[in-house]
């Protein structure tokens, strides 16, 4: 779990071949009786979810496509393996150490692109080790929610270890060599190969490790380094609705901790406008292409689900179907999806689909809220510190959820695998305080 949580943050693929494994592995714990699935309040949206996408596809004009895209409801296991694996505060935090590393690689090669590779223009944006600059920004924009979560609700900050700093070096050093590979132009493919099963390695090593490192503050260190660091990519990623996803789950995360920190969020905004950099100031239109773009793109969406309002177009069927209902004035003659969650799944898939899906995000989301309140003792009078996964889960949904007003997010296997990974922290702090209630 700890390698699925590194890898979906800079590999699809290698991400999908351990989640893979890690299915088989928890099929055969199933039947041996190691390991039981637990019911979840999302069991009922994500069914209804899975089984209308299903019926979608089915009667789709090309049911055979459909059924291969709808392929990716499989990613929704990854919810209840990683509830199976956040046994305990230290399974969490280690496995999470892992994702926060892969986040700080994320961000750290972003910089790397735009600073040295040339990867430095609104055409030609830092996608890190992903396909798509969106994808980037929107796993930056994860990362970057959930240290800070880590950070505040943190029990206690110690100082890092000279472990600490040793691997942060080397890491450094190795981003640089596959930077000059690819500057060079040589094995820069398999370079990046390499580091990714280098870097899924390190993090099961994090998970399984009984020795010094990684240490109690190896946690908040990372979250330490990819704050800056991932702040700093996404702000170069000119990605404005990783931005304000980014502002909505930062605030999230201030009002349940401690509301004065929103007081942060304006002056930082303030902070950047008064400096001016040119990738945040030239992005602040609503004149530009893809703004327009995309205000056609809706309206072709609305005309699809008018259309077809019970099953929809058919899930991966958008762009076969646009050319049908698109505007005479937008600008781009086809598009692969409608850059709007609620309206891709609704011109895809249904009506009565979108419905689960906004039922599993709002079940999802109060009960990251309600497991939050708990631990600060709002409900039940006790004082104690709020454990940070509550939190973070529900700052990056939230966060996910604005964004993906302009940006099918949805439907990127990558931030979908991130975001799933991280929705499971709630309800393993449940799981846990019921085995502790049983013994």
């Amino acid at each position: 779990m700890a390698a699925i949580a590194a890898t979906c943050l800079v590999s699809i693929f290698a991400a999908h071949v351990l989640l893979s494994l890690a299915i088989v592995l928890h099929l055969v714990r199933l039947v041996t009786r190691r390991a039981r699935l637990e019911r979840l309040p999302l069991d009922g949206p994500i069914l209804a979810f899975s089984v209308w996408t299903l019926l979608s596809a089915s009667f789709s004009a090309n049911p055979l496509a459909s059924h291969d895209s709808a392929k990716k409801l499989v990613l929704f296991a990854l919810l209840y393996l990683a509830l199976d694996a956040f046994g305990n505060e230290q399974e969490r935090e280690r496995i999470m150490d892992g994702a926060l590393l892969a986040g700080v690689v994320l961000a750290a090669d972003s910089l790397f692109q735009y600073y040295f590779l040339g990867f430095d223009t609104l055409n030609n944006r830092p996608r890190s080790f992903l396909g798509h600059y969106m994808t980037a920004s929107g796993l930056c924009m994860g990362v970057l929610v959930v240290a800070v979560a880590r950070l505040l609700f943190a029990r206690r900050i110690e100082a890092p270890s000279r472990l600490d700093w040793s691997r942060l070096a080397l890491l450094a050093g190795v981003l640089v060599f596959l930077t000059g590979l690819q500057a060079a132009d040589l094995f820069a493919l398999e370079g990046e190969r390499m580091f990714v099963a280098a870097l899924s390695a390190t993090a099961a090593a994090m998970a399984l490790s009984r020795g010094p490192w990684p240490g109690p503050a190896t946690g908040p260190f990372l979250a330490m380094v990819a704050i800056p660091v991932s702040a700093w990519a996404l702000l170069i990623s000119r990605t404005r609705g990783a931005w304000l996803g980014t502002l909505v789950g930062l605030g999230v995360i201030a009002v349940l901790r401690a509301p004065r920190l929103l007081w942060a969020l304006p002056a930082g905004v303030a902070g950047i406008l008064i400096l001016r950099p040119a990738p945040v100031i030239d992005r602040l239109t609503l004149n530009d292409e893809s703004s327009r773009d995309r205000i056609y793109m809706w309206q072709a969406g609305i005309d699809m689900i008018a259309d077809k309002p019970v099953f929809g177009q058919g899930p991966g069927m958008i762009q076969a179907a646009y050319p049908r209902y698109r505007w005479p004035e937008a600008p781009n003659p086809t598009t692969p999806h409608l850059h709007d969650n609620a309206l891709q799944i609704a011109a895809e898939r249904g009506l009565p689909c979108l419905a689960w899906w906004l039922w599993l995000v709002a079940a999802a989301m109060g009960d990251a809220y309600r497991e939050t309140r708990r631990a600060t003792g709002l409900w039940n009078g006790a004082r104690e510190q709020p454990p940070w996964g509550a939190a973070a889960a529900l700052g990056l949904l939230s966060a996910v959820m604005v964004s993906g007003l302009f940006e099918y997010n949805f439907g990127d296997s990558e931030i979908l695998m991130f975001t799933l990974l991280v929705a499971a922290l709630p309800y393993s702090l449940r799981s846990e305080r019921a085995r502790a209630c049983v013994s």
